[in-house]
């Protein structure tokens, strides 16, 4: 294969190129829920689901704030959120528990702290 004139070999790099590439930056990264957070999260969800108060949940993963929902139904809206927002980690902690309506049940510094707001055993009046 022989190059003709004007034409460069692949292999070759290229100058101008790296310009354009820190013109286009990469995708911004997420706030998410490492993996003792998720176990802790999972773990109040699963005796939450065992005495049959909560049944689904999702999670959401955005640019500023991480988001545990917990559903009654998956048809309706969350009953409980907890979102994870290391902004607000220097001031009201970034752990905060806000309820259905938008209430803000809970806000702390440490997840533990938060979740045993939820964790609470629910008494039932049994007739």
């Amino acid at each position: 294969m022989s190059l003709e004139l004007g034409d460069t070999d692949p292999s070759e790099s290229r100058a101008g190129e790296g310009a354009v590439l820190a013109a286009f930056p990469a995708t911004p990264s997420r706030v998410t829920f490492n993996k003792f957070e998720l176990s802790r999260i999972l773990g109040l969800y699963g005796r939450k689901v065992a005495s049959g108060e909560w049944r689904d949940y999702a999670i959401d993963f955005h640019k500023d704030r991480a988001v545990f929902s917990v559903f009654r139904r998956t048809a309706e809206v969350p009953l409980y959120r907890i979102e994870k927002n290391p902004k607000l980690s220097r001031r009201q902690g970034a752990w905060r528990v806000v309820s259905a309506t938008g209430l803000i049940v809970k806000v702390g510094h440490e997840l533990d702290r938060v979740l045993r707001e939820l964790d609470r055993v629910s008494l039932r009046v049994v007739s």
